[in-house]
C-alpha cells in the first residue's frame, strides 16, 4: 500500500461530516412529527405524501451508504469504492424523482437545485476521489 498524502485524511474526515449531516437530514424527514408536517404549506405537504417508497429508499442508500463510503475512506479499504457507487447511484435516483417524476423542481426553484447540485457534484468527487485512491495504491 503506498503512503496517501497529507490531503487525503482531512479530506475525507470532511466528506464523512457532510455524509453524516446528510443522515441527520434524513432522519429528520422520516421521523417528521405530525405538528412539523402540519406547518408545511399544501404544497410541500402534498409532495412529502406523494413520495414513492423507492425514492426515500434512494436517499438513505445515498447517505447511509455514503457515510459507510467515507469510513471505508478513512480506514483506507477497496470496499469504500462500491459504497461510494452506491451512494452516487443513490443521489441520482432521488434527484429523478425529484426533478423527472414529481416535478417538484420547478416548483421549488434554484435553491433546490442548486442544492441538490451541489449533492451531486460531491458524490462525484467523493467516488472519483475512490477511485484515484484505488488505482493509486492508498487502498488495500
Amino acid at each position: 500500500m503506498s503512503a496517501q498524502p497529507r490531503w487525503f485524511r482531512p479530506v475525507a474526515v470532511a466528506a464523512l461530516v457532510w455524509n453524516l449531516l446528510g443522515c441527520a437530514a434524513y432522519l429528520m424527514d422520516v421521523t417528521i412529527s405530525p405538528e412539523r408536517l402540519s406547518r408545511m404549506t399544501a404544497a410541500q405537504q402534498a409532495l412529502y405524501a406523494a413520495r414513492p417508497s423507492w425514492a426515500v429508499a434512494a436517499t438513505a442508500t445515498a447517505v447511509w451508504l455514503g457515510a459507510l463510503g467515507c469510513v471505508g475512506l478513512l480506514v483506507r479499504k477497496k470496499f469504500s469504492l462500491w459504497l461510494l457507487e452506491l451512494s452516487l447511484a443513490g443521489v441520482v435516483a432521488q434527484d429523478i424523482w425529484l426533478f423527472v417524476l414529481s416535478g417538484a423542481g420547478q416548483p421549488a426553484g434554484a435553491v433546490a437545485y442548486g442544492l441538490q447540485g451541489l449533492v451531486l457534484l460531491i458524490s462525484v468527487a467523493l467516488l472519483a476521489l475512490a477511485r484515484r485512491a484505488s488505482a493509486l495504491g492508498w487502498l488495500s
